[in-house]
């Protein structure tokens, strides 16, 4: 009596396919990794930043009657810095829920931040350091006030956490707890040669 070949056939092509499937499945979830974990000396930062609809949209409410990007970046910076402040021990948040639930932690308020300045074109990047992580732009307008300068180039702060803080936070790190720059949408690291705090 002979068996048909066609049940052990169809078993091996199932067994492909789940095979391929579960390879890609494996692909997509290292290049989300990858496109959203940093790792630095003191742990992992998780990059949550967006250019969805609702970020460009709320970019040009908060700075429809500014002609400056001073007065963009204040805009945009007052906006966050008025969301309370309030550790989020789980998950850290997308910009979306950081506004949805209407409190954030370092983290989270800083990649709304700069998901919010990304809109509008402005040069800005993450730097982490022991257990906090701020903002730093690059303005044309000179405040004369203390700045940090990445390879001779001058990057304000931004304290996300600080209500009604100005542009121009002081540095409240030594440079040598600046762990890493980061620049948010390639989520890669910035080569520091020269760092110096500076007016």
């Amino acid at each position: 009596m002979k068996h048909s070949k066609l049940p052990m056939t169809l078993s091996k092509i199932v067994l492909v396919g789940f095979s391929i499937y579960f390879l890609y499945i494996l692909v997509q979830a290292v290049s989300v990794v990858n496109r959203r974990h940093i790792g630095t000396n003191k742990g992992t930062y998780i990059n949550s930043t967006t250019s969805a609809p609702y970020i460009r949209e709320l970019a040009s409410k908060l700075t429809k009657n500014c002609h400056t990007n001073l007065c963009i970046v204040q805009n945009i910076l007052d906006y966050v810095t008025n969301i309370p402040y309030k550790i989020n021990n789980f998950q850290a948040h997308s910009p979306q829920q950081t506004i949805q639930k209407k409190f954030g932690d370092c983290d989270d308020k800083s990649n709304l931040l700069i998901s919010l300045l990304h809109q509008k074109n402005i040069e800005s990047y993450f730097v982490l350091v022991p257990r906090h992580i701020f903002v730093i732009v690059n303005l044309d307008e000179t405040l004369h006030r203390k700045a940090l300068y990445l390879n001779n180039k001058r990057y304000y702060i931004l304290e996300s956490t600080a209500k009604d803080s100005p542009i121009g936070f002081p540095l409240q790190y030594e440079l040598h707890q600046i762990s890493a720059i980061i620049e948010p949408f390639k989520n890669r690291k910035i080569e520091i040669k020269q760092l110096q705090w500076k007016l």
